[in-house]
């Protein structure tokens, strides 16, 4: 099980800020984040090896550039070996460092360069691009059909959680609050206004019971990092953001599948993530979670170990997930708040871990981080991705 533990590591990461830039081409979400992890890492840029972009859902062609190579011709890289596309929907993130490490640790690769770019926010503009984005992942022939999109779904998994814990709607709408209390403090994020519970609950009815200000926004952005060996992370710029355990599991396609859509499959994989790093829930100091809608993080908190069954809404309430509290939680804002990209918006979550595990995330840095869990998911809620990171190995 121990296989890559503390073997890898993140040694250098990027992002452009997120939310509607139209003057901003779609490739340059790509290369200036990509470029800047280069630079943070202090590495010859000739020494990446490997490329691997995850996908764009703005544009076909955009997508089949950067799946052939457009990023390693646009950046004049040399030593290229591979440019691959690995691609699981929100999962990606979490696909992409694990199979990053992988090589890297199999003698494979020596610099992994990961990115994500796209143009959510302005590239779509059409109803059609919209309803295609809403149901993205969803079973065509079972539930899009029938007009189920990831609004009704995330309305559907809130109702049955609020039924089976007692969850309130003002303890779901603190989430939010949370998330934006971070993102009030992220210059990358695309929304800052401060938001209260009252704005959540008075906000437009989406999905009962979920509300506008529940849902993420779509949003131009990009990120990157560099994954390398723990023993050439070393001899870089930056504190290591070593992979310490890593788990997933895969419980379904269609929604009307999954076993319990107030669990997914969280505990199975956080058992084994902290199994292999040698670590429990009380060790780690930030949870970067998921969150295309509120109720997502709430199942997760309860999943991964740090809240029992039906907790997890007051705990957030309380506090303990906002700047300054117990466990800080998705501290670039989320895609509730910073914005969602797609695949990017778990890429813009793994880079913010490496970012405050490194301790450059300025005015929201957790002093002291050493450890981080971070999830991801992809599709209809298919999966449930968990990563642990550190800067040091237990």
């Amino acid at each position: 099980m121990n296989k890559l533990k503390g073997k890898t590591a993140i040694v250098g990461i990027g992002e452009v800020p997120t939310g509607k830039y139209p003057e901003r081409q779609a490739i340059d979400n790509a290369i200036i984040p990509a470029r800047q992890a280069i630079l943070d890492a202090g590495i010859d840029k000739d020494e990446i090896d490997y490329v691997m972009p995850t996908g764009s859902l703005w544009n076909s062609a955009f997508n089949t550039e950067i799946t052939t190579a457009r990023i390693v011709e646009e950046l004049g890289l040399k030593g290229v070996h591979s440019n691959v596309n690995v691609f699981a929907g929100g999962a990606s993130s979490s696909n992409m460092l694990k199979i990053a490490a992988s090589l890297v640790n199999s003698g494979k690769a020596k610099y992994v360069l990961c990115v994500h770019a796209d143009k959510l926010a302005s590239g779509i503009t059409s109803q059609a691009g919209i309803d295609l984005f809403s149901t993205a992942g969803m079973s065509l022939e079972w539930e899009a059909i029938y007009g189920q999109h990831y609004s009704s779904v995330a309305g559907l998994v809130t109702q049955r959680f609020m039924y089976e814990t007692g969850t309130t709607q003002e303890q779901i709408a603190a989430v939010c609050v949370s998330n934006r209390k971070w993102a009030e403090l992220n210059p990358h994020a695309m929304h800052r206004k401060p938001l209260t519970v009252e704005d959540v609950l008075s906000s437009k009815m989406l999905s009962d019971p979920l509300h506008a200000k529940m849902s993420n926004m779509l949003a131009d952005g990009g990120a990157a990092f560099i994954v390398t060996s723990a023993e050439k992370a070393k001899n870089l710029n930056n504190k290591p953001v070593y992979l310490l355990g890593d788990s997933g599991r895969v419980t379904s396609f269609a929604l009307g599948q999954q076993p319990d859509i107030t669990r997914f499959g969280y505990a199975e994989a956080a058992r084994d993530a902290f199994a292999e790093a040698g670590l429990a829930p009380s060790d780690i100091d930030i949870a970067e979670i998921y969150d295309s809608y509120p109720i997502f993080q709430l199942i997760a908190l309860e999943g991964l170990g740090f809240c029992k069954r039906g907790e997890a809404g007051a705990f957030v309430a309380e506090g303990n997930t906002m700047p300054g509290g117990r466990l800080p939680m998705t501290t670039n804002g989320g895609m509730l708040s910073q914005g969602h990209t797609g695949a990017g918006g778990g890429v813009a979550v793994l880079v913010e871990a490496a970012r405050q595990l490194m301790g450059k995330a300025g005015e929201r840095q957790v002093a002291g981080a050493k450890f981080a869990v971070e999830t991801a998911t992809g599709g209809c809620y298919m999966d449930a991705q968990v990563s642990i990171l550190g800067t040091e190995i237990a």
